[in-house]
C-alpha cells in the first residue's frame, strides 16, 4: 500500500502541473480586448443535409456588421433541400456564394473534399469557419474573430459553445465537456504549442492553407478537418485565440447520451492520428485524471493514511475547481462551474469508455 501511495502522490503532482501550468495559462489570462480591423473576410460555412439548420442561420451571418466579407456556402451533395435554400440565398444576398458539390467516387462523403473546392472559391485572403448547425453570438462576431489577426498572427481559435437545455443534466455534461475541451486547446496554444480547433469557429488565412497542401496529408481519414489541419499547420508563431465573448458561436447540443458518445469516439479516433508529442501530453492528462480517482477511492476504501489521501485529494480538486471555474467564467460558462465535481467523473468514466470502444469498432463520421 506505500507503494501505492506514493505512486497516488506522483499522480496528484502530475494533475497539479497540468491545472496550475498548463490550464492556468487560459484561465488566468488578461481578458481581451476588440480592435477592429478592415480585413478582408470570407466566411465559410459546408452544409450536408441541414436544411432546416441554414435556413434558420445563414440570415444570420448575412447580418454582421462588417464593412468588407463574403459568405462562402458549400452544398456538399445534400438529399434534401439544403441547396435550393443556398440558391435562395444567393440570390437574395450580394455577398453570397455557392459552391455546389457533387458526389465523387474518390472523394466520396468526404468533407475535406467539399472545404477544399469553398476555400479554392473564396475571394477573400483570411477564412472565417463555422458549422451549418452554428450561429454567432452576436453582430459583431466577424469583427471579434478577425481583431486577433496581425501579421505574426494568421490563425485564429475561436470558441463553440453550445445551446443551453434547462433541467437538462446531460446538456451540463455535453456542455462542460466542451469547456474542458476549450479550456486544454487554448492553454496549449498560450504556451506556444497548439495542437487542435474546432470547425464552429476558427479563422485561417487563406496561404496558411496552402502552405501544407490543405488536406492532401489526411484526406483518407474522414474527419480532421478542423484538428488535424490545425494540428498541422498551427505553431506558436503563427496562431492565437479569441475569447471575447462577441466572438464565440453557438450551436445545438446532441440531446441523447449515445449521439454525445459517438461524437466523443471521433473526437478519440481523430486524435489518435496527431503526432506522438501531442498524444503524449493528453494521453497522461486524461490517464492521470482516472488513475487519480481509482486510487484515492482503492486508499481510502482501506483506510490507509486516509488523513493524507483525503487531503491530496481535497488540494487537487480545489486548485482544478479554481482554474476551470476561472476559465468558465471567460467563456461565460458560470452555471457549470459549480457541477464540476459530479461532472467530472462521469466524463473521466466516459472517456475511458470511448478510448476502449474504439479499440473494438470505429466510428461513424461525416454524413
Amino acid at each position: 500500500m506505500m507503494i501505492l501511495l506514493y505512486i497516488f502522490i506522483g499522480i496528484a503532482v502530475i494533475q497539479l502541473a497540468y491545472y496550475l501550468g498548463v490550464f492556468g495559462q487560459f484561465a488566468f489570462a488578461k481578458a481581451q480586448k476588440i480592435t477592429p480591423k478592415r480585413i478582408p473576410i470570407s466566411v465559410i460555412v459546408c452544409a450536408k443535409n441541414e436544411e432546416e439548420n441554414v435556413a434558420n442561420f445563414i440570415p444570420l451571418l448575412a447580418e454582421q456588421n462588417y464593412p468588407d466579407f463574403e459568405i462562402v456556402l458549400i452544398d456538399d451533395a445534400s438529399g434534401d433541400n439544403t441547396l435550393e435554400i443556398f440558391e435562395q440565398f444567393e440570390k437574395q444576398y450580394s455577398n453570397v456564394r455557392l459552391v455546389k458539390v457533387e458526389n465523387n467516387e474518390a472523394f466520396w462523403g468526404n468533407k475535406k473534399y467539399a472545404l477544399t473546392l469553398g476555400i479554392k472559391a473564396a475571394k477573400k485572403e483570411y477564412l472565417l469557419f463555422t458549422d451549418a448547425d452554428c450561429y454567432p453570438t452576436s453582430k459583431d462576431w466577424i469583427t471579434a474573430m478577425s481583431s486577433q489577426f496581425t501579421m505574426q498572427k494568421t490563425i485564429v481559435l475561436g470558441y463553440g459553445k453550445y445551446e443551453k437545455i434547462t433541467n437538462s443534466f446531460l446538456n451540463k455534461i455535453i456542455r462542460f465537456e466542451n469547456v474542458l475541451t476549450t479550456i486544454n486547446y487554448f492553454s496549449w496554444a498560450k504556451l506556444g504549442q497548439p495542437y487542435m480547433g474546432v470547425g464552429r469557429n476558427m479563422a485561417y488565412k487563406k496561404e496558411e492553407f496552402f502552405n501544407v497542401n490543405g488536406f492532401i496529408d489526411h484526406m483518407q481519414i474522414r474527419t480532421g478537418d478542423d484538428e488535424l489541419f490545425i494540428n498541422q499547420a498551427a505553431n506558436g508563431k503563427n496562431t492565437t485565440i479569441a475569447f471575447t465573448p462577441e466572438s464565440f458561436s453557438i450551436s445545438k447540443a446532441k440531446t441523447s447520451f449515445s449521439d454525445f458518445f459517438n461524437q466523443k469516439r471521433r473526437q478519440i479516433a481523430t486524435a489518435n492520428y496527431f503526432p506522438i508529442m501531442d498524444q503524449l501530453r493528453l494521453g497522461i492528462f486524461y490517464a492521470s485524471q482516472l488513475t487519480f480517482v481509482l486510487m484515492a477511492a482503492i486508499l481510502l476504501a482501506f483506510q490507509y493514511e486516509w488523513i493524507i489521501v483525503l487531503s491530496i485529494f481535497l488540494v487537487r480538486y480545489i486548485v482544478a475547481w479554481t482554474v476551470v471555474g476561472f476559465s468558465a467564467g471567460k467563456l461565460k460558462e458560470n452555471d457549470l462551474k459549480w457541477w464540476f465535481p459530479i461532472v467530472e467523473i462521469v466524463l473521466i468514466f466516459t472517456q475511458a469508455n470511448a478510448y476502449f470502444t474504439n479499440l473494438f469498432s470505429k466510428p461513424i463520421h461525416w454524413k
